[in-house]
């Protein structure tokens, strides 16, 4: 069998978010987030789950960051609750909520582990969904007062930064889909706040800029290579629609300083876009240091007229799935990766989030062998090793998620993590894919 190394310094992590794993919801002077109020709407989340307790990770973060060292990652990807820092938004902070964030990267220093901190992981303020959220221009202002008094706090200690995580979910999902907080239903609102949030990002990198420090700084996009699903002409330029919409609507901007003109044209015939400025443009297009990559599946996409809001559909190709009911689809992750690295001038890639949610069970050893987890990681890392093969310009990789957590609208029904979480007693349990991924992270390949 073929050995595969990874080029030297490649930095071997995992992921978490703060809603996810850390509970303490109304704990130290915290405020309440839209997640604390949509997960409180019955009906909302698989069985009535909140995150109100999670992984508890704001008690146990002590005995979290041993379980970093034992499975030897070189670097740990968390985020700030900006309601625990601000609890309504804006104004004073809270010291009580930013402590317990410098205690905990500074025992992650001292662990040799390097902090990779995203700013903003989908937990707002409520107060500020109150004036209209990420609809609302003030909300970029605020978002930079935060970015400030954290970078100010943090900036010293934390070499990586990632501004948002995921902009798409947070615009449709969350703002036209409804599906996740703050469960709007309204497509324009989503083209809004997706736009609104792109002007932040590129508040808070020059913002970072200015203040001088050191580390690198970023965005993290879920993508989605688009495939069509068909030789048709109508399935290619549908597949094209859902590339523009997932894909080149938050790239685009970002790298080329201009939203994709296709999308602009189909979205105008639709509903109402929002005013986009040059100023506004030059913002968004300010260099960033890296592009984080949250890669899970791909899509396949046929023509079916009428269909809001591409006159398009995903269809399944037969493919294996994971929990989730997402395509397991290994070689997606590579040919997403080649493509950025044409389309966006070999852009340094970090991926930030990757892996899947399976059915774990405890066997009668008191073990969890996930091995359909561990093929999951395995098949992507093969694509990931052969991408930088071709010339891609990928420093790193991140594993959702490090421990089993609440995820979002499913509540607790899926697990991602490498370690199994007893949500009754919190006892941490580290999976085969963990133990694999220790191998894999110390001997840079496998």
């Amino acid at each position: 069998m073929q050995r595969i190394v990874f080029p030297k310094n490649f930095l071997w992590g995992v992921a978490t978010s703060s809603y996810q794993i850390e509970g303490a919801w109304k704990e130290d002077g915290k405020g309440e987030s839209i997640w604390d109020r949509f997960t409180h709407i019955p009906g909302k989340i698989a069985n009535g789950d909140t995150g109100d307790v999670a992984c508890d990770h704001y008690h146990l973060y002590r005995e979290d960051v041993k379980l970093l060292k034992e499975l030897g990652v070189k670097t740990y990807r968390l985020s700030i609750s900006w309601p625990r820092v601000f609890p309504e938004g804006k104004g004073s902070p809270n010291k009580a909520g930013m402590e317990f964030y410098i205690n905990l990267i500074k025992l992650l220093v001292d662990n040799g582990i390097k902090p990779a901190v995203t700013l903003y992981h989908w937990d707002l303020p409520q107060k500020l969904q109150d004036i209209g959220g990420w609809a609302n221009k003030a909300v970029i202002d605020y978002y930079e007062q935060y970015a400030e008094y954290v970078f100010k706090e943090l900036g010293s200690m934390v070499p990586i930064w990632i501004t948002h995580n995921e902009p798409w979910v947070v615009s449709f999902e969350g703002n036209w889909q409804g599906v996740i907080a703050p469960g709007i239903t309204d497509f324009s609102t989503a083209l809004l706040v997706s736009h609104n949030l792109l002007v932040s990002h590129g508040r808070a990198v020059r913002l970072y800029r200015k203040m001088g420090f050191k580390g690198e700084i970023g965005i993290t996009l879920n993508l989605v290579p688009m495939y069509p699903a068909s030789q048709s002409e109508e399935d290619i330029e549908a597949a094209k629609r859902g590339d523009g919409f997932y894909n080149r609507w938050f790239l685009d901007p970002i790298f080329k300083g201009a939203y994709p003109s296709d999308m602009l044209e189909w979205y105008s015939q639709r509903v109402v876009v929002p005013e986009i400025t040059r100023e506004d443009l030059e913002i968004i297009n300010t260099p960033i240091d890296f592009l984080g990559v949250n890669y899970y599946s791909s899509g396949h996409v046929k023509a079916e007229p009428g269909i809001w809001p591409l006159d398009a559909i995903n269809v399944p190709t037969g493919r294996d799935k994971t929990d989730s009911g997402w395509e397991i689809n290994p070689q997606g992750l590579y040919d997403l990766l080649v493509r950025l690295h044409k389309d966006y001038k070999g852009i340094k890639i970090m991926i930030t989030e990757n892996g899947a949610a399976f059915n774990d069970i405890i066997n009668r050893e008191g073990n969890i062998e996930d091995d359909c987890r561990l093929d999951y990681l395995y098949r992507h890392f093969v694509e990931a090793h052969r991408a930088i093969q071709d010339g891609v310009n990928l420093k790193g990789y991140y594993v959702w998620s490090f421990l089993d957590n609440f995820e979002w609208a499913d509540g607790y029904t899926k697990r991602f993590g490498l370690v199994y979480v007893d949500y009754a007693t919190q006892k941490r349990i580290l999976k085969r894919s963990g133990r694999w991924y220790r191998e894999v992270i110390k001997n840079n390949g496998f």
